[in-house]
């Protein structure tokens, strides 16, 4: 509040026999005094809002894991540690790589870091309404003042007018309309802060999604090519046997038309590859041209098999988004207090101690004689008639605090739609990557059999190129399985909130980016 008084770093010379040195000198009373006066501040007091939300995400009981599919099952550990840099449970050196670059270099983020920055900036400088404002000033003038000015009793004349003074003043709260404004801005501060946060987990969940999508689409490209690979084999021993007469000329084309169709199939898949490659160096910051994609295959990737499942209670006050929305109420809040105090009267104390001369050399020499002048007193301004402006002005507000109430709570529905959607995909990855492991395991078995047999001279060649047509084709379809299934393990983890709550831990141990 207001400084307790002292001499130091004066703009000006202060006459100790002046009421403003008095002011000076008592500048802890008054201090106080405005401190008693200040303990009003109008609007409402912000309470963080109560969520009902049951002990789960889903309508049916969720199950403590998933269903055993290719060798593994998720469990799903309730309030576990959920850690903020969650994509290393890939066991991906080359991953972490990628997303140590993103964070790095990524725009997004530092567009972000640069918001948050200036809003804090901004919350200083709304601090300094609670300290005494100071000024000085010194102005020159050559002027003309006419006889009638004077009453008519002199006549008028020219003269030079040189003045120095310093003003001080302080604004009294006393309704509280600074505090609502500092309070607001405090808020926006964490607004922006949880802002950031939200872009970091964005872009690291887009970052290892765009990952798993390349490395994905890579193995589905290899297995196709070596599926046309087998079925140009079988074409040519087609075309030996219509030559012979044993096969038909229609089978020969139906041959042709699949190989035809399934070399169709690579040029989607790689431009998909291209598409996340692109956007995998918009993440990193870096052109296209210059980026240098990480190698590695689905097959080598670790899948986390332990998933933290935060409890809906404590996801409200996880998630960047929902802090954000509740950031965003409060603000809300805060505008109805401010809305409110300008309805009311401003209290203010001011003191002006100066000297005036005809020229800047007898400034001083003025200081103590005829040509000082000081005025010091409070002042009051009562808003008696602003139209409508301050009644809706405050109406306003509080439309604007009911909206963001709104919006919170749609924010938290979708949060807690998100964490089911992702539970619930789980379930449904694991049943459908067994049953793709099934048909894998059944069309390599199958393999093997009629290879043993050609071997044994039982079968024709033909139907070992069949046969590895056939299993070639289960793996596609298993490569997208497995994908999925780690595609929708990063969507949990975004869906938790990232664990950005456990990254200050994290970095004391050395295991932040």
């Amino acid at each position: 509040m207001f400084s307790s008084g002292n001499n130091e770093a004066r703009p000006f010379p202060v006459n100790t026999n002046n009421p403003l040195s008095s002011v000076l000198r008592n500048g802890a009373g008054l201090g106080l005094l405005a401190a008693m006066l200040g303990g009003c501040t109008v609007g409402p007091d912000f309470v963080r809002p109560v969520v009902s939300a049951t002990g789960r995400y889903t309508s049916e009981v969720q199950p403590a894991a998933t269903v055993a599919a290719d060798g593994m099952s998720q469990e799903f550990v309730s309030g576990a540690f959920v850690p903020g840099d969650w994509w290393r449970r890939f066991g991906s050196a080359q991953l972490d790589a990628v997303v140590r670059q993103a964070i790095t270099n990524n725009p997004t983020l530092q567009a972000a870091e640069a918001s948050l920055r200036e809003s804090q900036d901004s919350l200083r400088a709304g601090y300094g309404v609670f300290y005494p404002q100071m000024n000085a000033n010194l102005g020159a003038s050559r002027q003309q003042v006419a006889s009638t000015q004077n009453g008519g009793q002199t006549p008028g004349r020219i003269f030079n007018l040189v003045t120095g003074s310093g003003t001080i003043s302080y604004a009294l709260d006393v309704f509280g309309g600074s505090r609502r404004t500092v309070e607001s801005l405090r808020v926006q501060s964490a607004y922006q802060c949880y802002e950031r946060e939200g872009a970091w987990l964005t872009l690291t969940a887009n970052v290892v999604d765009t990952c798993l999508a390349r490395a994905a689409y890579a193995g589905e490209i290899q297995a196709t090519e070596e599926l046309i690979t087998l079925e140009q084999e079988q074409l040519d021993l087609m075309e030996a046997q219509v030559r012979a007469g044993t096969v038909a000329y229609t089978s020969l084309l139906s041959q042709r038309s699949l190989i035809a169709a399934n070399r169709a199939l690579l040029a989607p898949l790689e431009q998909e590859v291209s598409r996340t490659e692109h956007l995998l160096a918009t993440l990193e910051g870096v052109a296209p041209a210059l980026a240098v994609w990480p190698d590695f295959e689905l097959a080598g990737l670790v899948l986390p098999t332990d998933l933290p499942l935060s409890l809906p209670s404590e996801l409200i006050h996880q998630r960047p988004d929902i802090l954000a929305a509740e950031a965003q109420m409060q603000s809300a809040s805060a505008k109805i207090g401010v809305a409110t105090a300008a309805m009311y009267p401003s209290f203010n104390i001011s003191g002006t101690y100066g000297t005036a001369g005809s020229s800047f050399g007898n400034l001083s020499a003025l200081a103590a004689a005829s040509g000082q002048f000081w005025s010091i007193g409070p002042s009051v301004t009562v808003p008696v008639f602003q139209g409508t402006s301050l009644w809706y002005g405050r109406k306003a507000a509080q439309d604007a605090f009911q909206q963001t109430q709104a919006e919170y709570r749609q924010t938290v529905l979708a949060a807690f739609a998100q964490v089911a959607d992702a539970l619930n995909a789980l379930q449904h990855d694991a049943q459908g990557l067994q049953a793709q492991t099934d048909a894998r395991q059944a069309a390599a078995e199958a393999l093997e059999l009629v290879r043993v047999n050609y071997r044994a001279g039982l079968v024709a060649y033909p139907d070992v190129l069949t046969a590895d047509v056939q299993f070639h084709q289960a793996t596609i379809a298993w490569l997208q399985a497995v994908g999925q299934r780690h595609q929708d393990t990063v969507g949990l983890f975004a869906a938790l909130g990232g664990g950005w709550w456990n990254r200050n831990a994290q970095i004391g141990k050395g295991g932040e980016p």
